[in-house]
């Protein structure tokens, strides 16, 4: 029996773009966020959001504890069942991957056999988290709803859901896991102004001492905070916004290369070409060209279903 999940109802303001719920142990979602508040239903299992692209502010309410964090690709949250949650916003967009367990992560017979009590199961309400054994653990789901099915994908998926319900128990149950000490940081609203700032001048060239002006501090204080915000330097995340707002150009094929270039603060084709390279593995060229199969490969399957629906 497939695992109920809540994801339809929290994420209404979201685009699916995959999903499985062919498992009763596991259901994932691969879904694209827009900047803004998203439903707080009761989660009736425990969910696991991994950012796999984009970032931003992520401001959430839960069992009256309230949690600001800056989620960059790589990060994860936990929001186990039954989590009283009353707000939960997101300043920008970003592409999640989420992952839905069972309310009991292990049967009870399973839990005697590792000597685990039952009652510190407990999973907790954790945000922020740069947990590189759980992300590792979690990606490589992402590729199973982008491809074919397999025979042995079934195998596959309960080792996964094994080795995410052991990670879970060892690192994140209420009596284990602790916030981490607050440290000196980039108040949420000069980092807002910040990104901002960032977002509405990525044609221009932008300086360092520009956004530290935004956030009225100095070069060099502004430039240590926001890498503990973010996770980033500063010129890394402008150039990571570039070429995340050249990609999405590049898909929708309607400027020149060059426009492109211009249109996005790289100054030149070459340097833009040498950028992206960098970054995405592939020319911009090469990256649009396989957009454009993808877009034509998906017509063609609408087509061919058409005319199945209609023969």
């Amino acid at each position: 029996m497939a695992l109920v999940t809540h994801g339809d109802q929290k994420y209404k303001n979201s685009e699916k773009l995959a999903a499985t719920s062919d498992w009763p142990g596991l259901s994932i979602e691969h879904r694209k966020f827009e900047a803004g508040r998203q439903a707080t239903p009761v989660p009736i299992c425990t969910e696991i959001v991994v950012v796999l692209s984009g970032g931003g502010m992520v401001c959430r309410i839960g069992n009256g504890e309230v949690q600001k964090s800056f989620a960059r690709p790589g990060m994860s949250y936990l929001v186990p069942v039954g989590t009283q949650e009353s707000h939960l916003e997101l300043s920008d967009r970003m592409e999640c991957l989420h992952l839905y367990l069972p309310p009991a992560l292990l049967n009870q017979s399973a839990l005697a056999d590792f000597d685990i009590d039952p009652a510190k199961v407990e999973i907790a309400y954790a945000h922020g988290l740069s947990d590189q054994v759980l992300f590792h653990i979690c990606s490589p789901l992402r590729d199973l709803l982008h491809r074919p099915r397999q025979p042995t994908d079934a195998l596959f998926v309960e080792g996964i859901q094994v080795a995410l319900a052991a990670h879970l128990l060892g690192n994140y149950t209420i009596d284990r896991w602790r916030a981490p000490d607050k440290a000196p940081s980039l108040d949420p609203r000069r980092l807002q102004r910040v990104l901002d700032y960032i977002e509405t001048s990525l044609a221009s060239d932008i300086r360092l001492e520009d956004l530290a002006a935004q956030a009225c501090l100095s070069p060099y204080h502004f430039s240590r905070l926001f890498r503990e915000a973010t996770g980033l330097s500063p010129h890394r995340y402008v150039t990571d916004r570039r070429v995340q707002a050249a990609r999405q150009e590049l898909a929708r094929d309607r400027l020149s290369l060059v426009e492109i270039a211009l249109a996005f603060g790289f100054g030149s084709q070459a340097n833009f070409t040498r950028v992206f390279r960098k970054a995405a593995s592939l020319t911009p060229g090469q990256y649009r060209e396989l957009c454009c199969g993808e877009a034509e490969l998906q017509s063609d399957r609408s087509d061919a279903a058409f005319r199945r629906d209609c023969a």
